[in-house]
């Protein structure tokens, strides 16, 4: 593998980590299913009826767009926070790899304990 790939699967996995950790939490969990319906929401709109300050909320929604998991953009005088989901299929690619390779190795454990 050359430096340059080896590099590249470096940043891959440094980005899957970040992602995985953002969705670590179950109030960061409750922020993306709440923005997964499709429509930009502002802090305001995310707070109404939780438990935590618009400060709490704020900070888990800077944790998941620095993992790039949401994104957000000014309108007037509010950002407004919308779910992007492309980390997220990189992320079930990546899984989906893992589970092959395991069942892959579960196979082979099988046959040689049947031998």
């Amino acid at each position: 593998m050359s430096r340059a790939a080896g590099n590249g699967v470096a940043v891959r996995r440094r980005q899957h980590a970040a992602a995985f950790a953002a969705l670590g939490d179950e109030t960061r969990l409750a922020l993306v299913s709440a923005l997964a319906g499709g429509a930009p929401r502002s802090i305001a709109r995310l707070t109404e009826g939780a438990r935590m300050s618009r400060q709490a909320i704020s900070k888990h929604l800077r944790m998941l767009e620095h993992a790039g998991i949401v994104r957000s953009r000014r309108s007037g005088r509010e950002n407004l926070f919308e779910f992007n989901p492309q980390p997220v299929h990189e992320l079930r690619g990546y899984l989906e790899r893992v589970s092959s390779q395991w069942d892959e190795v579960l196979g082979r454990l099988k046959t040689f304990v049947e031998r």
